[in-house]
């Protein structure tokens, strides 16, 4: 392995802010692609199969398993194109964050290979973001065992990734492999280890601690390859306890906290403006939103005035104004979501839910249809609410 020197040719951190290649502070602004790498069941109309898992068993047993192949394939090849990111950066976005789960990036057999269809897509992603001049920073939005211990990690309900040495360990490799892959692309910022961990459902006095340490081994196997990205670190219980940290031990770190649906006052943010005092070290809101414009609005302008960057959540999702765009339901997509939601623990039930062949292929041909870039509803009001 050659050690790689650091680059001034990438985003990095000065102080408190993060600095573009010129040295001259850059404040993000950003949307989240989510829903693309790790789909979540809010965004189908899904409540019952609200992770990928579930996500995917509802298409298995409407189509078959070889044929969900095809769909998911075809999902990921439409989903996010090259379109879409030319127009987020002609939107005014000066990057996005690349949500994605692990089981695209390692293989499901006993030796976990660090194969999968998720290294091709986020290869595409990072070159068409480099043609637009768009940045990318990179989120493991689930890691193996869960990190956060809902359904947004693709776990099995509790977050076994800080109890169980093997899944720290393919979360350790998985990481020091897509270091080593974009180790000399400027075009990414940097890596957010975690999405959102240690859920306020769990025990914060058995989990919190663990938490800085593994950040700090998912660090030092970074820094073999990469000594050029920033790493961001997000607080516990869904990235908003920063007591969780000491002081920064690597020169390159951003701190990033998430909040929803709360009054927007500076108290909002008064804990991690302090934080960034003490240690001199750049803040990135890192996720928000699902909120009426008048919010989305408000938060923005309190984080701008602190000089915080930000990055909305999220690009794109089914019938919502609460996204940059739109996907259109159409009136086959019921039958789909009544199949979803209804208990289907036996094959019994699953025969007796299941739509007519003729509604399921309309249904999810529809849907990879209007996924398109082409077919988008833009929420211009969302836009105007990030000052875009």
């Amino acid at each position: 392995m050659t050690k790689r020197g650091k680059n001034p040719e990438f985003v990095t951190v000065k102080g408190k802010h993060i600095v573009s290649p010129d040295g001259e502070p850059m404040l993000l602004k950003g949307i989240g692609i989510g829903n693309w790498l790790l789909p979540e069941g809010y965004m189908w109309g899904f409540k019952r199969a609200n992770s990928p898992r579930l996500i995917n068993e509802v298409i298995c047993q409407l189509i078959g398993e070889e044929q969900a192949r095809t769909f998911w394939r075809t999902f990921y090849e439409r989903f996010i194109t090259r379109e879409d990111i030319r127009f987020l950066k002609q939107s005014g976005f000066n990057h996005v964050r690349a949500s994605f789960g692990w089981r695209l990036f390692v293989t499901d057999d006993e030796l976990r290979r660090l194969e999968g269809v998720g290294y091709d897509c986020l290869d595409r992603l990072v070159r068409w973001c480099k043609a637009a001049g768009l940045y990318v920073v990179l989120d493991m939005h689930g890691a193996p065992g869960g990190q956060t211990g809902d359904n947004i990690d693709d776990s099995w309900g509790y977050p076994f990734l800080y109890e169980c040495p093997q899944s720290q360990a393919l979360t350790i490799d998985l990481w020091a492999s897509l270091a080593e892959r974009y180790a000399d692309e400027p075009t990414v910022i940097g890596y957010d280890l975690l999405n959102e961990p240690i859920a306020t459902y769990f025990d914060r006095e058995q989990f919190n601690p663990k938490l800085e340490p593994l950040y700090k081994c998912i660090v030092d196997a970074i820094r073999m390859h990469d000594p050029n990205h920033i790493i961001f670190l997000g607080g516990a219980q869904w990235n908003t306890d920063f007591s969780v940290f000491g002081p920064p031990f690597d020169d390159r770190l951003a701190y990033t906290f998430h909040r929803y649906w709360e009054e927007v006052t500076p108290a909002l943010i008064e804990e991690y403006v302090a934080f960034g005092e003490r240690y001199n070290v750049p803040l990135w809101m890192g996720e928000s939103g699902e909120n009426s414009y008048e919010w989305i609005a408000a938060f923005r302008e309190l984080l701008e005035t602190n000089g915080i960057g930000w990055c909305f959540w999220t690009y794109k999702r089914l019938d919502t104004d609460r996204s940059v765009v739109s996907i259109e339901r159409t009136p086959e997509w019921a039958e789909i979501v009544a199949f979803a939601e209804h208990p289907r623990s036996t094959f019994q039930e699953v025969r007796e839910q299941r739509p007519s062949r003729e509604v399921i292929d309309r249904a999810l041909g529809d849907y990879l249809d209007r996924i398109r870039f082409e077919a988008r509803r833009v929420n211009k009001g969302y836009l105007a609410a990030l000052g875009l």
